[in-house]
């Protein structure tokens, strides 16, 4: 087992939690995005998945990202 793959598994778990009580979840970078190949399944729990980390740290810094506006305004 990776150093790091039990307690990324937990955060994922919480994560697809969240999600599915009605949080908004943003995955992105490379490294997240090959964990969640490896769950399979995991992707279609989440709202937003990115290759992009950069973007993602600046959607955690309280940027406004066009893309992630657009989605959100969505009507599904």
């Amino acid at each position: 087992m990776d150093p790091f793959a039990s307690g990324s598994l937990n955060m994922l778990d919480a994560i697809i939690d969240a999600t599915s009580r009605g949080a908004t979840s943003v995955a992105g970078g490379g490294d997240t995005v090959a964990l969640l190949k490896k769950v399979k399944g995991s992707k279609e729990k989440l709202s937003h998945v990115s290759t992009g980390g950069g973007a993602s740290l600046e959607l955690v810094e309280g940027k406004e990202l066009p893309g992630i506006v657009a989605l959100s305004d969505r009507q599904l």
